[in-house]
Formats: C-alpha cells, structure tokens, sequence
C-alpha cells in the first residue's frame, strides 16, 4: 500500500518545516518535514528538497511497515501507522506491543497503545501526546 495525501498531511502537520538543519528534542540533525538521514550542522535546502526528502523518507518506510505488518490494513490504519514510524523508526514498530497486538488481530488494543509512545529524551513531549492522539484516531477511523 502507498500512504496517502491524507498521510503526508498528517506527518507534514506534526514534524513542521524546517529549511534549516537543527537538533530535535533528544539532539538528532534534522531539516526539511523530520528527515534525519545524511543531516549535518549548517545543511540549508529548499521547500523542493524537503518534498523529496519527505517522499523518499515514506518510500524507504512502506516496505517495512509492508513486511512488519502481517494483517491486512486499510488506507486510514496505514496512514497512521507511517506516521508513527515515520516518527519512531522502523526499528521501534518492530519492538512494539503495538505491532504484536495488531499481528494478532488485536486492532482496538493496537491502537490503544498508541499514547504509549509519548516521550522523547524520558520527557513527555506534549507535541508526541498530540501526534500520537491524531494517529490513533484515524488509526480507528472507518476507511
């Protein structure tokens, strides 16, 4: 499955843009819509760039979610699951309760544990219980 515009929408709303590399909340070198990969202190690109730093991002993102998920997904629970890893990483998606309950065809306790992925450094971010209510909800929301 592709991620939709809906998709990007939600992951432009929550990571801003930012034409400037900076350091996130924990310290990681970040530009453009949250891309971290290649970034380095100074870095400037253009609105461009960033767009296709985001697209390239999703497109390295689907086949994982691809091979991670073993259930079968609609557009909306797709949208909200590239958030999320988009957000977290591949790697985190892995290792979550999350992933394990919706393997097991668990969706409503999946989703649930959504808000569990809420802090950055140790700290809650209140901007991550944000994101994290907006992919939930559409994580639930009929497709």
């Amino acid at each position: 499955m592709r991620t939709s515009q809906r998709g990007l929408s939600l992951i432009k709303s929550f990571e801003g843009l930012r034409l400037q590399a900076y350091q996130d909340a924990v310290g990681v070198w970040t530009i453009g819509y949250g891309t971290t990969r290649g970034v380095k202190a100074g870095m400037a690109i253009t609105k461009e760039q960033a767009e296709r730093m985001l697209m390239d991002d999703v497109q390295r993102f689907e086949p994982e979610i691809e091979r991670l998920v073993k259930v079968q997904l609609n557009r909306n629970q797709w949208d909200a699951l590239m958030s999320f890893t988009y957000n977290l990483g591949s790697s985190n998606l892995e290792s979550s309760t999350l992933r394990r309950l919706l393997n097991a065809g668990d969706y409503a306790g999946a989703a649930e544990q959504f808000s569990r992925w809420n802090k950055a450094g140790g700290k809650v971010l209140s901007g991550l219980v944000r994101r994290r209510a907006a992919e939930r909800d559409l994580f639930l929301e009929s497709a």
